[in-house]
């Protein structure tokens, strides 16, 4: 069975930092592309930032750039999103997604987590 586990979320202050992490299983996800996805109340899910399967390629999200950073784990099968400076309007369920490649867009991603709740106060 194919599983995305996201951790690190939680209650931060604005300014301060989060890292938040997803773990693969179930097959081989080397050769994903892993995404972060974020959904706030009342509002559709967006992207955030994306990683191709090397590496070698990222995407990020205008509202993130210069805050955000994606890395893949050495085992691939992991992903981790460093988030620094955070602000209230971060405050969202984070969602790790994994597909055949590297899209900004939530249709191009086979495998979903159950998210992960990442508050920010002001």
């Amino acid at each position: 069975q194919v599983q995305l586990v996201e951790s690190g979320g939680g209650l931060v202050q604005a300014g301060g930092s989060l890292r938040l992490s997803c773990a693969a299983s179930g097959r081989t996800f080397s050769n994903y592309a892993m995404g972060w996805f974020r959904q706030a109340p009342g509002k559709e899910r967006e992207f955030v930032v994306a990683i191709s399967w090397s590496g070698g390629r990222t995407a990020y999200a205008d509202s993130v750039k210069g805050r955000f950073t994606i890395s893949r784990g050495n085992a691939k099968n992991t992903v981790h999103l460093q988030m620094n400076n955070l602000k209230p309007e971060d405050t969202a369920v984070y969602f790790c997604a994994a597909g055949d490649r590297l899209r900004v867009d939530t249709s191009g991603y086979d495998y979903w987590g159950q998210g992960t709740q990442v508050t920010v106060s002001s």
